[in-house]
This record gives C-alpha cells, sequence and structure tokens, in this order.
C-alpha cells in the first residue's frame, strides 16, 4: 500500500519543474523567501496561516528553546511547514516522507531559503519512523492521515518518538456525514489510498496510545470557504 501511496505523490521532475516555474516567476533561486514559495508548500487547506495558528498551540516561543530542541514534520511533503516551522522557532526540524521526490525537491528549496542549518529531511514511512525513542520535542502532522490505514500505528509511533511530555499537532482532514467521497480527490485517485476516519474516532486512537487532548478546533467552515474561493480563482 505504501508504494501506491509514494507512486500518487512522486513526480520524476518534480524539482525541475519547481525551478523552471520558479525562474518563470521572476524569482531569485539563490535567494527566496518563504513567501515566494507559499503558492507551491503551503497547499494545504488554509495555507501558512493555518499552519502558524497551528503552531501557536504549542504555547512556547523561540526565545524559550533549549538549544536541543528538535522537532519533526511528519509527512512533510517539500518541505513548506518544516521551513515555515524552523523559522518561527528558531530550531531545528526535520522533515520525514514517503515520496522521494518529495525530499529531493524539500531539500533544494530549504538551501534556496538558507534554512539547511535548521531544516533537514529524510525518506521514511511515519508508520516506522528511523528515529530513536525520545528524540523531538513535538510532532506535526498536516493532512496525512487521511492516507493512513493503520492510524493507531502512526499514534504509537510519534508517542515513540516523542520525548516526555511532548506533543502532537493535528492538523487534519476528517471524514464527515456528507456523501460518499467522489474521487479523484488531492490526496487520493484511486479508494485503496483513501483513510477518511471521524474525528471522534480518530481522537480516541490517540488517547488510546498515550496522548490526551489539550485542544480541539473545527475549521470546517473556513475550510470550505477557503477551497470555493480557489476553485473560483482556478477558473478564471
Amino acid at each position: 500500500m505504501e508504494s501506491e501511496i509514494k507512486n500518487h505523490y512522486n513526480s520524476d521532475h518534480l524539482t525541475q519543474n519547481i525551478k523552471a516555474a520558479l525562474i518563470k516567476a521572476g524569482k531569485d533561486l539563490s535567494n527566496l523567501e518563504l513567501k515566494d514559495l507559499s503558492p507551491i508548500d503551503q497547499i494545504h487547506t488554509g495555507g501558512a496561516r493555518s499552519s502558524i495558528e497551528l503552531f501557536k498551540k504549542l504555547n512556547i516561543s523561540s526565545d524559550a528553546l533549549v538549544p536541543d530542541t528538535l522537532f519533526l514534520d511528519a509527512g512533510c511533503g517539500i518541505g513548506g511547514s518544516t521551513r515555515l516551522l524552523a523559522r518561527q522557532f528558531k530550531c531545528r526540524v526535520i522533515g520525514v516522507d514517503l515520496a522521494d521526490k518529495f525530499i529531493e525537491a524539500a531539500t533544494f528549496l530549504t538551501q534556496c531559503t538558507h534554512l539547511e542549518t535548521l531544516a533537514s529531511f529524510q525518506q521514511g514511512s511515519i508508520l516506522e519512523l528511523p528515529f530513536e525513542n525520545n528524540t523531538f520535542d513535538a510532532v506535526l502532522c498536516q493532512h496525512i492521515l487521511m492516507n493512513i490505514e493503520d492510524k493507531a500505528a502512526a499514534a504509537k509511533e510519534f508517542f515513540r518518538v516523542l520525548k516526555p511530555g511532548g506533543k502532537v499537532l493535528l492538523h487534519e482532514i476528517a471524514k464527515g456525514e456528507n456523501d460518499p467521497l467522489l474521487l479523484p480527490v488531492p490526496w487520493a485517485d484511486k479508494s485503496s489510498i483513501s483513510f477518511l476516519e471521524s474525528w471522534d474516532i480518530m481522537s480516541h486512537i490517540f488517547k488510546e496510545h498515550g496522548f490526551g487532548i489539550e485542544s480541539f478546533s473545527d475549521q470546517t467552515s473556513g475550510a470550505i470557504a477557503g477551497w470555493e474561493k480557489f476553485n473560483a480563482l482556478s477558473k478564471k
């Protein structure tokens, strides 16, 4: 199943295509700003603004962090939130993704934004994270669990790699009460790689694996409005 997911996201010429698009847009590849990349690396619901609001849930400031603070971006894609998190807190962040082409592009874009001393990337599965126990102070998980059938395994791995008292920041698409999903959707072109679940079930899974729910916010209405605006603009 992981090979199907990897194939869905991988693109053989991803980094080259990104380079070409940035050059066409008049960007200087040797000195990119994060805002230059937001149209391609902040495409999750709510974009960078939603990520920053999510980061606030950590209730910490960069000044309060100890030098060895380390965050994990689980399912990092091309590294947009990894870089944003690194810049926001001025600490080290490691991004992990199943798709090797995402890791290649993430590494390139991080070099272009001069954040390579803080943000780094590894290919791997969130169901078998390539890290020791008690490694991270926080785990970020954005729009990933809809591709994961065994969410309990993911929760177990997050708990394992977190330091005692560490937090998971979830920003996920959950199953609602509407009609069955019409494929394709951004995360799946076939039902064999789409595993939407309700928030009640997801929260229960995380509670069963050692987590408590510190805060919860339903962003459905804002997400719908955002995607309707995006679709309207894309048709012009």
